[in-house]
């Protein structure tokens, strides 16, 4: 299943593809063959109640996990054989809050660019240019228990992006944040896959976090529901909204068309 053309312009391959993963935790199957691809430069969205099993297949993308039964590829690289190179190339946002709140926003940064062997004048360079990039140029001295909730995700994003990811993972990313910073942490990451190119998959249950320009993959139950734009997964179950074909495939067993 591809959520546009299976690869970008020149022939590229996909951002991220995912082919019949499937996962267990004893009799429990978390996974069920699961198949979507990401082209370059999509925002992309994964969309499911709680249980439904993004959080395993978060795990597995990000290589906490290994599958299994099937494949993950980022730019490519295959995920079980070239790790190392497919970790190169992925950004992520973990639900959980992973900054050290006793340390400045500079020292996260510079902790993080030692993890991708860059040196500290380059990464104190890129910190200071990201860090203005997410509206917190001020900050870049603070303590990370200094700051807001909303702030603090900020920085993640900036130090997901530090070694230059073309594709960026996020789990659950606006959890816990109010309504305004939930919409400043969605319009960040959007203009970063407008204006850089940059490839994102958004992992949330929250529906109102989805334009009908995104495109989605509604995982239910482990399974793949539906797969493509919000408008067209929308209409092929005949719902108004987006909230609604979520509604007809999580929980009334609808089939997209």
């Amino acid at each position: 299943m591809t959520l546009a053309p299976a690869s970008a312009p020149g022939g590229l391959p996909p951002a991220l593809s995912v082919e019949r993963v499937s996962h267990a935790y004893g009799s429990r199957k978390a996974l069920d063959d699961v198949s979507f691809e990401v082209p370059a430069a999509t925002f992309a969205v994964l969309l499911g109640l709680n249980g439904a099993g993004k959080s395993t297949l978060f795990a597995i993308l990000t290589h906490l996990y290994a599958a299994r039964a099937g494949k993950v590829r980022v730019l490519g690289h295959d995920m079980a054989r070239e790790s190392r190179l497919a970790l190169a190339e992925l950004g992520v946002v973990f639900q959980s809050r992973t900054l050290d709140p006793y340390l400045t926003v500079d020292q996260n940064m510079i902790y993080q660019g030692a993890l991708h062997g860059l040196g500290r004048a380059e990464t104190q360079a890129r910190a200071r240019d990201l860090v203005a990039r997410v509206g917190l140029a001020d900050k870049i001295g603070a303590r990370v228990s200094a700051l807001s909730g909303g702030q603090a995700r900020r920085v993640e994003i900036a130090r997901a992006l530090l070694h230059r990811p073309r594709l960026v993972l996020l789990d659950e990313p606006t959890a816990g944040l109010d309504v305004k910073a939930r919409a400043d942490i969605l319009a960040l990451v959007r203009g970063l896959v407008a204006g850089d190119g940059v490839s994102v998959l958004w992992t949330t249950h929250l529906v109102d976090e989805i334009a009908d320009s995104d495109e989605v993959v509604i995982l239910h139950e482990g399974k793949v529901r539906a797969v493509g734009s919000a408008e067209a997964v929308t209409r092929s179950v005949g719902a108004a909204t987006i909230g609604e074909a979520f509604g007809k495939l999580a929980l009334g067993g609808a089939q997209a068309a």
